[in-house]
Order: C-alpha cells, then sequence, then structure tokens
C-alpha cells in the first residue's frame, strides 16, 4: 500500500478539503488529523499556531504522510513557511489555490476574503495576491464566531445569518464580485453566505484547487490503481463521538473509524 496523503485542520473544516481530494484521487490513502481538543487556532497567538502545526506535521510524516496538506487557513498562514522549512517531505496550503481560482473567476478585479481573525491578521492573503501578480482588488474581512456555529453544527439558524449581515456588510459596501472562503470551515457556510451577499457575487473555496494541487505533485496514478478506494484513516484530539457525528456531515459515510489522540 502507498504511503497516506497526510491532512490536518484545527478541526473538521479540512474535511471539505479531503471531500474534494477523495473525489479527485480516490486511489489515494489519506490521513486526516483534526485538533479539536486545541480548536480554534485562529484567535490564538502565530507562536502557538506555528508550535501545534509542526507537532501535527511531524505526527503525520511518522506515520508515514508522503506529502502535507494543510487544509487550515489559520495554520497555513502562520505556520506554512515553517513546515516547508522543517517537515522532510512537500507541504501545501489552501491560501494560494484559494486566490488562483478567485483571479480566474473575478471580472472586476474586486475580490473579497473571509476569515478567522489570525488569517486575516496575518497579512498572508494580501501578500499571496502580490506574488500572484494579478491586479487585484482585494477586501480581507474577519468573520469570528463562524467557526464555531460550524463545528457545533449550526449552519443555517437566525442566530447565524444575523450574525452574517453583520461581519459581511464592509464586502457587500465594495461591490466585490467574488468572494473567497478563507476558512475551510466556511463552505459549510456557502448558502447562508450566498443569500447574504447576493446572486452576483461568487463564492470561492480553494478546496477543488487544493486536491488539483495535490493531483500535480502526486503526478499519475500507479498502473492498476483504476477503481482502487485508499484508506481513509482519522485522528483527533478531541471527542471521538463527537467528531464521528459532524465528521460525516462535513464530509460523508468514509468517516467511520476515528482514533483518539492525546497531546499529553
Amino acid at each position: 500500500m502507498s504511503a497516506p496523503i497526510g491532512v490536518f485542520d484545527s478541526g473538521l473544516g479540512g474535511l471539505t478539503v479531503l471531500r474534494s481530494m477523495i473525489d479527485l484521487l480516490p486511489h489515494e490513502p489519506v490521513l486526516y488529523f483534526g485538533d479539536t481538543a486545541r480548536f480554534p487556532y485562529g484567535p490564538k497567538p502565530r507562536d502557538e499556531v506555528v508550535k501545534y502545526a509542526l507537532e501535527i506535521g511531524d505526527l503525520l510524516v511518522e506515520r508515514g504522510a508522503r506529502v502535507v496538506v494543510v487544509a487550515c487557513n489559520s495554520a497555513a498562514a502562520a505556520a506554512l513557511e515553517e513546515l516547508e522549512e522543517q517537515l522532510p517531505v512537500p507541504v501545501l496550503g489552501v491560501i494560494d489555490p484559494g486566490l488562483r481560482a478567485a483571479a480566474r473567476v473575478t471580472t472586476t478585479g474586486r475580490v473579497g476574503v473571509i476569515g478567522t481573525v489570525g488569517t486575516i491578521g496575518s497579512g498572508a492573503y494580501q501578500r499571496a495576491a502580490e506574488a500572484l501578480g494579478d491586479d487585484l482588488e482585494l477586501t480581507c474581512t474577519a468573520c469570528p464566531g463562524f467557526v464555531e456555529f460550524v463545528e457545533a453544527g449550526d449552519v443555517e439558524s437566525e442566530e447565524v445569518h444575523v450574525l452574517a449581515e453583520r461581519l459581511l456588510a464592509p464586502l457587500k459596501s465594495v461591490s466585490v464580485d467574488t468572494l473567497v472562503l478563507g476558512c475551510t470551515h466556511y463552505p459549510l457556510l456557502a448558502r447562508t453566505i450566498s443569500d447574504v451577499m447576493g446572486p452576483n457575487v461568487t463564492l470561492v473555496s480553494s478546496a477543488d484547487e487544493t486536491a488539483a494541487a495535490v493531483r500535480v505533485l502526486l503526478g499519475d496514478p500507479p498502473p492498476g490503481s483504476e477503481g482502487r478506494r485508499g484508506h481513509h484513516a482519522f485522528v483527533t484530539s478531541g471527542d471521538v463521538d463527537t467528531f464521528k457525528l459532524l465528521g460525516a456531515r462535513f464530509l460523508g459515510p468514509e468517516v467511520e473509524h476515528v482514533e483518539q489522540w492525546s497531546w499529553s
């Protein structure tokens, strides 16, 4: 059996990225780590997030991962460079893929980005836009509270809608035509976000683009892999039953056996 793709997030949001990877690369084995005991990463100091990311990266490599996907915008914004330097395998984040997708979609160049306080405060999306070289007029807005609602399984309540109306108002005021969901939890809020932003704003998730980047990195599948399903393993530092319950909502039936992990 080939070595797995390692994927991690502060919680369950990275499963939206994993869904795209499984759909695009069904033959690939995957090892997913959800650090739900230390969730959320967004409000935490950068040094703390870097420490957590390196711990998880080391764990995935120890368990045989041949590539590590940082399916968490907060961790990618804080720790991608450190992970690239310290891990002996390729590392991919979700920020650059999301912006590339937005640059293809926008017609006006006015692109919004929503994310956690940590992601937006890091300036990672602004730096990525400069490196991309496209003439994008970027407006970035932090959305505290979104992740907590998603992890609780509440994605369509009146409370979420009211919060979205308030948090997304700055983006509506500058008439963005494309909105990057700069947190892997946010696709679960896509219906509410779309209702608030209106039909003329295209929502962009980094999931499909990240999966495509993984496929390019890994190259052509080995002979005989057609029709074969890769093994999917899940590890969480939090409550296993909660991970199973909500994981099925984020990913689907692939979430079966979940291993408990303790940092102590």
